[in-house]
């Protein structure tokens, strides 16, 4: 039986009426963890662009590639070098991608690694537009989601998360042929590990969430593609900070038999914030879940749990 299709909350970044809007913030963190974002100020263009220059990337050599390895969270990994899903008997996860890090913080800057213009003419200022616009929309949506809290719209800047923000921004290739026999997926079954993602996509059909991922047997349902809109959900530590009233939701991406392009921008906080239950998401019958831990802490504990180092 093929998967049902998920009618997901739309939230106008643009509207005027910012109550309503967090309002509706909060009915789609509490139930799905996941809503489309539509005006967020990222143009069609830019976003043309930006898919242009990936697959220029990823149809390079894979020894051209593989002068880029992944270090500090920047650069290529390449195909099954990574399992989302520790307990799935697959080899790996069949997609490729390539990593950008934060481009606000002078100190972390150089980690970054760039194709040259002799390899891919345009790329670099193609990535760094859409990541600053990204990030803009993202600060936007974090201060309606602190007013869906029953936060000051700008509490996340007043704690210092969003200081130098560990900011990333990942472009995927997944090549989509489906292999008979083999449990292998795109993405295999995770929830992110962090505080929102922001993601694009192509338009090709893959992705799959399940809202109550405790349960047994699981139930996946298809995200449709909406023209121009960005998906958006909710990480771990959110869901930490929240002390579990908004969901991190279990989510993959299943070969559609063809190709399929996206890029996800995760929106972390300062690695030396740290993440404690909000003073709006605890009470005496509904204590703080979690212990405070610092933001750096968290993150790399969850990488090393996935990479293997």
């Amino acid at each position: 039986m093929p998967p049902a299709t998920l009618k997901l909350p739309i939230i106008d970044l643009s509207s005027p009426d910012r109550f309503s809007t967090a309002k509706l913030i909060r009915q789609a963190c509490t139930e799905y963890g996941f809503f489309y974002l539509v005006n967020h100020g990222v143009e069609k263009e830019l976003l043309q662009k930006v898919f242009e220059q990936s697959r220029k990337f990823f149809l390079l050599p894979v020894e051209e590639k593989m002068k880029y390895p992944r270090k500090e969270h920047r650069g290529y990994t390449p195909l099954y070098a990574e399992k989302l899903d520790a307990t799935s008997g697959s080899k790996g996860d069949s997609k490729e991608s390539f990593y950008i890090g934060p481009l606000a913080d002078h100190a972390s800057i150089n980690l970054n690694q760039w194709p040259s213009e002799e390899v891919l003419e345009n790329w670099r200022p193609t990535m760094e537009s859409l990541y600053w616009k990204l990030l803009v929309a993202g600060r936007e949506l974090l201060s309606l989601m602190a007013q869906s809290l029953n936060l000051d719209e700008d509490f996340f800047e007043k704690i210092g998360a969003l200081s130098k923000p560990a900011a990333f921004l990942r472009l995927l290739h997944y090549p989509g042929e489906v292999v008979p026999d083999e449990e292998i997926c795109g993405a295999s079954a995770h929830s992110d590990y962090g505080m929102i993602t922001l993601l694009v996509t192509d338009g090709v059909q893959g992705l799959q969430i399940c809202k109550e991922k405790f349960k047994q047997p699981q139930f996946w349902e298809d995200v449709p593609h909406i023209e121009g809109a960005f998906i958006v959900n909710i990480g771990d530590m959110m869901e930490r900070w929240t002390n579990c009233l908004y969901r991190s939701t279990l989510h993959r991406v299943m070969p559609a038999g063809k190709e399929r392009y996206s890029v996800a921008f995760f929106l972390d906080p300062n690695p030396d914030c740290v993440v404690e239950c909000l003073e709006s998401c605890c009470s005496e019958s509904s204590p703080p879940r979690f212990p405070p831990i610092r933001s750096g802490d968290y993150l790399q504990e969850r990488f090393r749990l996935t990479y293997g180092s």
